[in-house]
């Protein structure tokens, strides 16, 4: 006989009973991973996309000015047209319709690239193209939607480690079939077409998520974790109008969940390392697209070449891919104050990126012009994480959304207004190496004044703390005061320190109200 233990028998009851649901929910984890990593990785192969400019130059027998001038400008205009009803139709359609949406643009696109022969066929094209990179958003917010929160960020870096993989992969293809295997650049748009016929019919097998950020929230349960942000400004319940029809649609409007988020995000705006990225994501993004949208006509300007097999734009784009990889995954791992050091690094970069351009302009070396061009996106690149954590980190997710959308719409507006008045046949109608002297003067420009931001917050912060030091010397001790004042007036500034005892200076610890004063006016690491 076996005796009972009442004690074990009671551990035993405490102990949680295990989910049978457990390990199917963790293959479906698995599942979902694979198959939304494998389409994230199809929907970047595009080989032909690197070479695009010397095939409308070369096979289509467009010439550079309608290319710079007409053509591309294009692109721009429609991508700000659409930016934001792809957005708001991205959450209210939850999604997959947007990724159908995306993948059919790019088919479409690769038909007139290959069947057009007019400029207006191109901005057509080059509109179809707006649409694929307005819809870029849906696939990083769908990924979010599927998965739990607290795997959000094994699934961001799986979602990016597929993407960047896709997008080198490409490059690497494409080149290595320009130019070992000498395909010509037809041949080359037919196999993107293919391939990108085959991402569109992986987006039909997606799953569609029940809900979404905005439009198809699910209803907040009791046991439910903190309130989003849309959550909390629900409980406030809309205000009363009082007045006309005019003024119930006025409290109405006033009421709106979306003008409460731009209110609370114009409050936090107020916060200096928020307005500093904001202000880089919006600045620095635009002039970081210009040069990507014009660099391969500049390539094109400085070795016209009729053979597919001399073009390396392919691996230009691969190996710039690769560093800005490498740089936003070391960008993870820099230590600093980012509330003391940001402008002076942001400016740093900034005029790093300007010293490149100027090389890409003043050289006759296309392999210089690679190389600088591969060195300008690694530098960017190395700024994007840091931008993207020190604003995630300042806001609650639905108004980092916000912010974001808001950064990207303004940055896209900054750049279409440029290309209008440098790029646009009715502006100045600039060449290429006239345009890219423009954006020279535009990141010396946004350099110098992110140093004289520096300059002037350090000065600034140097005569506060001087300022707090003056004030914690007249709060010493009145025996002090009475002792030293005599001896400066009756034996002059030469016996000031035989007259009483010595003040202690600033960081000793006999000190500690100077001393954490001083301590208090350093900003906060964010």
């Amino acid at each position: 006989m076996v005796p009972s233990c009442p004690a074990a028998a009671e551990k035993a009851a405490k102990q949680p009973a295990l989910d049978p649901t457990e390990p199917w929910e963790l293959k479906s984890w698995r599942v979902l991973v694979v198959s939304l990593c494998f389409y994230g990785f199809m929907a970047q192969i595009r080989p032909g996309e690197s070479f695009i400019t010397p095939y409308l130059l070369g096979d289509k027998n467009f010439t550079m000015r309608k290319v710079t001038n007409e053509i591309l400008p294009v692109l721009p205009y429609s991508y700000l047209a659409v930016l934001v009803p792809v957005f708001l139709l991205t959450d209210y359609l939850r999604y997959k319709p947007v990724l159908v949406l995306q993948g059919v643009s790019y088919v479409s696109l690769w038909l007139l690239l290959l069947l057009g022969h007019t400029v207006l066929h191109m901005q057509f094209m080059e509109f179809f193209y707006s649409i694929t990179m307005a819809a870029r958003i849906a696939y990083s917010s769908y990924i979010f939607s599927l998965v739990r929160p607290e795997r959000y960020q094994r699934m961001a870096g799986y979602s990016r480690c597929a993407v960047l993989l896709g997008v080198f992969t490409s490059s690497v293809l494409g080149q290595l079939l320009v130019s070992v295997g000498s395909l010509s650049f037809t041949v080359l748009n037919y196999i993107t077409l293919g391939f990108l016929t085959f991402s569109l019919m992986l987006t039909l097998f997606l799953k569609r998520p029940k809900r979404s950020l905005f439009f198809n929230r699910s209803t907040p349960s009791d046991h439910a974790a903190l309130p989003s942000e849309l959550d909390r400004m629900a409980l406030g319940g809309p205000s009363k109008p009082v007045g006309g029809k005019y003024a119930t649609l006025l409290a109405a409007w006033r009421d709106s969940v979306l003008v409460r988020m731009c209110r609370e995000l114009g409050t936090r705006l107020q916060q200096p390392q928020l307005r500093l990225w904001s202000l880089w994501w919006i600045f620095n993004s635009a002039g970081y697209y210009l040069i990507t949208f014009y660099v391969h006509i500049l390539w094109n300007s400085v070795q016209d070449t009729q053979r597919s097999s001399m073009v390396y734009n392919g691996a230009a784009d691969a190996a710039s891919t690769l560093l800005g990889a490498i740089t936003s995954f070391a960008a993870g791992f820099v230590k600093i104050r980012w509330a003391l050091w940001s402008r002076l690094v942001i400016a740093t970069v900034t005029a790093i990126q300007a010293g490149l351009i100027f090389l890409m302009i003043s050289t006759n070396n296309i392999w210089v012009c690679y190389t600088t061009f591969v060195l300008f996106r690694g530098a960017y690149q190395f700024l994007v994480p840091i931008a993207t954590f020190l604003i995630a980190s300042s806001l609650s997710k639905e108004l980092c959304a916000l912010a974001f959308g808001i950064n990207t719409f303004l940055a896209a507006s900054l750049k279409t207004l440029i290309i209008a008045i440098v790029a646009d046949k009715r502006g100045l109608n600039l060449l290429v190496c006239s345009q890219f002297q423009v954006y020279f003067g535009y990141f010396l420009m946004l350099s110098v004044l992110y140093f004289a931001g520096a300059l002037l917050v350090d000065l600034r912060r140097h005569l506060r703390q001087g300022r707090h030091q003056l004030v914690a010397q007249e709060m010493t001790s009145p025996t002090q005061k009475d002792t030293q004042v005599p001896g400066v007036q009756d034996k002059g500034l030469g016996s000031l320190s035989l007259t009483g005892p010595p003040l202690p200076p600033q960081d000793s610890a006999q000190t500690p109200w100077p001393t954490a004063h001083k301590q208090s006016l350093l900003p906060k690491e964010a």
